[in-house]
């Protein structure tokens, strides 16, 4: 198949715990030619949309301090000529993304295969998602009203705030009913009542991990990557400096891939990453899941490859 991989600049991606190297790597394994294209690279014309594509060898090496790669010139190409379009650039879901969404979504149109459905990324705020799965999520406020905050606040004594528009764990607070700080933090979060922002009773269980667990085609991998906050911090982020541990899925995991898994990849989504604290589900991630290379290196389940027959079976 020939497969293009919509990144961020390949200088910046961490071969060691890089989904879209992993899938790549598996990809080249199996004699798939692999192309690159960035944001800027899509374009609009002529009645159809192209990118200006490089063709992507693999060198073998990887590491920091290594050249992973080796890339062709830019040759521009319809997006139709692909077997798959893995748009995989990393957020900021700001309007820029969304301009990318509407191009690959001219581009599905035509006959390209996207991968995320571009609609569907759209359709699918990564924090707010989880309101059409309500019965898994812990108690959850969405409004930019400080009252309404309050209220909650007031109710569950122990709270998480964050954005909408987050990632990697950037802007969120942990309030206590006691915390002489809460207003300042609504203040800061809402942009004084012109922002919206989720808040949700705060999970004890987040000492024992964030649980990200990864739906391919609708199916769940056997693991999760719990990421364990660090002493004092209640964000288990990676970026945030959690630690991953692969763990088996548990029964209330299962439960929750099982219900959320068919519905999200019948709506487009093919590689989804849902994030569990105990057992409840917090977000839905869409636009660049990750945690692929971390369960298969600690487990020895080949998460790349998974994700390659499901693309093998569907888009070949």
């Amino acid at each position: 198949m020939k497969l293009a991989f919509i990144l961020d600049q390949l200088d910046s991606i961490k071969t060691s715990k890089d989904s879209s190297f992993a899938m790549m790597r598996e990809a080249a394994f199996r004699g798939h030619q692999l192309f690159s294209l960035q944001q800027g690279d899509l374009v609009w014309r002529r009645s159809e949309t192209t990118g200006f594509a490089r063709a992507l060898e693999l060198t073998g090496e990887e590491g920091e301090a290594h050249r992973w790669y080796r890339a062709g010139e830019p040759e521009e190409v319809s997006l139709r000529e692909f077997d798959a379009v893995m748009m995989r650039k990393d957020p900021p879901f700001d309007m820029e993304y969304i301009y990318s969404t509407y191009l690959l979504e001219l581009a599905e149109s035509h006959g390209a295969p996207v991968i995320n459905s571009p609609r569907a990324v759209r359709d699918h705020n990564e924090k707010l998602a989880i309101a059409k799965f309500a019965q898994y999520t812990p108690p959850t406020l969405v409004t930019r009203q400080e009252h309404l905050i309050r209220e909650f606040l007031a109710e569950y004594h122990d709270i998480v705030l964050k954005p909408l528009d987050g990632m990697g764990g950037a802007s969120i607070f942990r309030v206590h009913r006691d915390d002489h700080n809460i207003g300042v933090i609504i203040e800061t979060l809402t942009h004084y009542g012109t922002r919206t922002v989720m808040a949700q009773r705060y999970i004890p269980e987040i000492s024992e991990g964030d649980k990200r667990i990864l739906l391919i085609a609708g199916s769940a991998v056997p693991y999760s990557l719990a990421r364990i906050p660090r002493p004092g911090e209640s964000r288990g982020n990676l970026t945030a400096g959690g630690t991953g541990v692969a763990r088996p899925l548990t029964r209330r995991d299962r439960e929750i891939a099982e219900a959320l898994g068919p519905a999200l990849y019948d709506n487009g989504l093919m590689l989804v990453g849902l994030d569990v604290i105990g057992d409840y589900l917090t977000e839905i991630n869409v636009t660049s899941p990750t945690c692929m290379r971390e369960i298969s290196d600690q487990t020895g389940f080949n998460v790349a490859g998974m994700m390659m027959d499901a693309l093998e079976n569907t888009c070949s």
